[in-house]
Order: structure tokens, then C-alpha cells, then sequence
């Protein structure tokens, strides 16, 4: 087993277990985000911490770790 496949192995292990804290990061700094900008770029942000979300929930191959986004468009 390769460097890669142990790092993304570990990385889907701790998406299984905190997905719910992951998702909270995500969306805090999209709000970050969209504060400092002062929401010019809210639809960018949105998107990006949208493929965030699937990216990492897609890990093990199941879309079940990261519960749906907190924040309202």
C-alpha cells in the first residue's frame, strides 16, 4: 500500500468519525469568507464549499458522512 492510499484511508476514517465537526468547519469558513468580502462573491463560495462537502463525503465511495449545508444562501 502506497503513502497515498494510507493518507486516504486515514482521511476517510476521521470523515467517517467527525464528518459533523468537518461540516462545521466548511461552513464557518464560507462565512468567513463571505464576511470579508462582503458577500460579492457568496455564489463562488457557496459553490466551493459545496464541492468541499462532496469531495470529502466521497471518500469511501458513500455519500453519508457530511450532513447537509447550515448555512442559507
Amino acid at each position: 500500500m502506497s503513502f497515498l492510499d494510507k493518507a486516504k484511508e486515514k482521511l476517510g476514517k476521521a470523515v467517517d468519525d467527525h464528518g459533523d465537526r468537518i461540516a462545521q468547519g466548511i461552513d464557518k469558513a464560507g462565512a468567513f469568507a463571505n464576511e470579508k468580502t462582503g458577500g460579492k462573491h457568496a455564489d463562488k463560495i457557496d459553490q466551493a464549499t459545496g464541492k468541499a462537502r462532496d469531495a470529502l463525503d466521497s471518500l469511501d465511495g458513500k455519500n453519508d458522512d457530511i450532513p447537509p449545508s447550515t448555512t442559507t444562501p
